[in-house]
């Protein structure tokens, strides 16, 4: 009895398991769907968030990048302000610079138009005083030649004509010729500052009231410190008291020294040695 009841429970237990183990089942197949709708809905709002994510990012990239553009326009426009501001910094440096120069060469323009005119000055004063001295010079020149023509007696006024006779020319510009002609000037040189004391244009005298005397040939008169020979005649239609009436001069001319009349063209002079 005791056994019949042992097979009958352990069929028993069998026969739950078996019915057990398919409602399990079916209960799991029941639930699959279940759970694929759950996690369906789950990952819905994951899904529904991706859009704004992104859409966050973008803004977030665009403001990055407008943040780089602004920081770089506001550089730019520092670097243009810089460099505007270094422009305008050097442009008034040379502005001042030229401004310098230019009151520095006003300056020295003035100061070389004062000297100059200093120099003008001294230069006119120069030519006062060697006139005043040159009319001085002449002025004792015309009393010595008044006082020797009053002291000259008639006889010897014939006697001096007679012996400048002798020096005249038959034919001037045949018997004429210059230092050039006569292979140069070979004589003695009057310094210049003493030339230029008593010699040239300015330099008037008359000869009849220097000493004078007649060497080998050649008339010869004493001025300026110095004698000269007169090598040339003197030309046929001058006066025949020239020497007397005349006022001359020597000057150095091209190639040697020549005798000029004051009231005769230049072209006419006469040869002169020292």
């Amino acid at each position: 009895m005791m056994r019949s009841l042992r097979v009958v429970s352990t069929a028993a237990v069998f026969l739950l398991l078996g019915w057990t183990v398919p409602a399990e089942s079916r209960q799991d197949q029941q639930d699959k769907p279940k759970n694929l709708e759950k996690r369906q809905e789950q990952d819905k709002p994951s899904r529904q968030d991706q859009p704004q994510a992104n859409r966050q990012q973008d803004q977030q990239r665009q403001q990055g990048r407008q943040q780089q553009d602004n920081s770089a326009k506001q550089g730019q426009q520092q670097a243009r302000g810089q460099q505007d501001q270094q422009r305008q910094q050097q442009q008034q440096q040379r502005d001042n610079s030229a401004n310098k120069q230019q009151q520095q060469a006003g300056r020295q323009q003035d100061q070389q138009r004062q000297q100059q005119q200093q120099r003008d000055n001294s230069a006119n004063r120069q030519q006062q005083q060697a006139r005043g001295q040159q009319d001085q010079q002449r002025q004792q020149r015309e009393q010595q030649d008044n006082r020797s023509a009053q002291q000259r007696s008639p006889a010897q006024q014939r006697q001096q004509q007679v012996a400048w006779q002798g020096d005249r020319a038959h034919s001037w510009q045949s018997e004429h010729r210059t230092w050039q002609e006569r292979g140069g000037y070979n004589g003695y040189r009057v310094p210049d500052d003493r030339f230029r004391g008593y010699y040239g244009q300015d330099h008037g005298f008359r000869i009849y009231s220097l000493p004078v005397m007649y060497v080998s040939g050649h008339r010869r008169f004493q001025y300026g410190g110095y004698w000269f020979g007169l090598v040339d005649p003197w030309p046929e239609y001058w006066s025949s008291d020239w020497y007397d009436s005349d006022d001359v001069y020597v000057d150095y001319y091209g190639d040697g020294y020549y005798l000029y009349t004051a009231d005769i063209p230049a072209t006419e002079l006469l040869s002169v040695s020292i």
